[in-house]
């Protein structure tokens, strides 16, 4: 009953994280993402399998916790994949701002 309790809070935290990847694609910024609490998540996801691991319990609660850490993967993708979307888009807007700015001055 304990296993099939720690699957069902697995499961149950293991949902948002493809619904959360989605909405990251969706958005294209990584704007009010907080690469720290994915790292806490992740941090969570392995020391859960270590537990198992130390403990020798392995069943196939394990498998669960293995496949939320695949969403995360997939999370962490789509963080530095819009990083990059953001870095990109501001460096196209820098030049177009300086531009403006020095036209100003003059």
């Amino acid at each position: 009953m304990a296993e099939l309790m720690e699957a069902l809070m697995l499961i149950c935290f293991g949902l948002s994280w493809p619904l959360n990847a989605y909405k990251g694609l969706q958005a294209r910024t990584a704007a009010g993402t907080s690469w720290q609490f994915i790292a806490l998540i992740t941090a969570g996801y392995l020391a859960g399998i270590a537990a198992k691991l130390v403990s020798g319990n392995i069943s196939w609660v394990l498998a669960v916790y293995v496949v939320n850490l695949g969403c995360l993967a997939l999370n962490w993708a789509v963080y530095f994949r819009n990083r990059r979307l953001d870095a990109r888009r501001a460096s196209e807007c820098a030049p177009a701002a300086h531009a403006a700015t020095s036209r100003l001055t003059v």
